[in-house]
C-alpha cells in the first residue's frame, strides 16, 4: 500500500499488458459483477478511438485506472474509472477523479460520467465531488439496471476560456 510520503504516479499508457491488467480489475469490482459483465467484454473498452487511458501506479503496482474521452459532443466523458479494490476506500478514486478534472477543464467546462443506479458507494464519490444528476438511462447496458448520467461543470462550452497553466 503506498505510504502518504510516496505518492503514485499516473500516467497515459497504450500498452495492451496494461490494459489487461485493467481489465482484471474491471472484471472483478461493481458494477461490473453485479452486471455480469466478464474480463474479455471488460477488454474491449479499452479499444476503439478517441479514448486515454491513464494509469495509476505505486512502483511497478497499477491501483487504478480512468478512460477518457477528450473528444465529440461529450468530450470530457469519463468512461471508466475504476480502483483496485484492495485499495478502495483510502481516497486514490477522489486522487484520480482530481486528475481528470485538472486534465477535462483544460479543454472543456463539463466533465460527464455515468454511474450504475444500485452502485451507491461510486454515486456518493461523485456527488461529493461535484457531479449533479442530469439524466437517467434506464436498461441501459442490460435489462433492469439503469444509468444515471451525472455532470460537473464551470459554465457553458460557449465562449469558455480555459484557465492558462501557471
Amino acid at each position: 500500500m503506498p505510504p502518504h510520503d510516496n505518492p503514485f504516479n499516473i500516467e497515459l499508457t497504450t500498452d495492451p499488458v496494461d490494459f489487461a491488467v485493467c481489465a482484471g480489475i474491471m472484471a472483478g469490482t461493481d458494477p461490473w459483477v453485479t452486471l455480469g459483465i466478464g474480463y474479455d467484454d471488460c477488454l474491449k473498452a479499452f479499444g476503439g478511438s478517441f479514448r486515454e487511458v491513464f494509469i495509476m501506479k505505486y512502483e511497478s503496482e497499477i491501483i487504478g485506472f480512468v478512460i477518457m474521452q477528450p473528444q465529440g459532443t461529450f468530450k470530457g466523458y469519463i468512461q471508466t474509472v475504476a480502483i483496485n479494490n484492495n485499495y478502495r476506500g483510502k481516497g486514490y478514486g477522489t486522487q484520480l477523479l482530481k486528475f481528470c478534472e485538472d486534465r477535462i477543464l483544460a479543454y472543456s467546462p463539463n466533465i460527464f460520467i455515468c454511474v450504475s443506479s444500485f452502485n451507491i458507494g461510486a454515486i456518493h464519490l461523485y456527488t461529493n465531488f461535484g457531479f449533479e444528476l442530469i439524466g437517467e438511462l434506464k436498461d441501459f447496458i442490460k435489462p433492469g439496471f439503469d444509468e444515471l448520467l451525472l455532470r460537473k461543470t464551470v459554465g457553458p462550452v460557449t465562449g469558455y476560456q480555459p484557465k492558462s497553466a501557471d
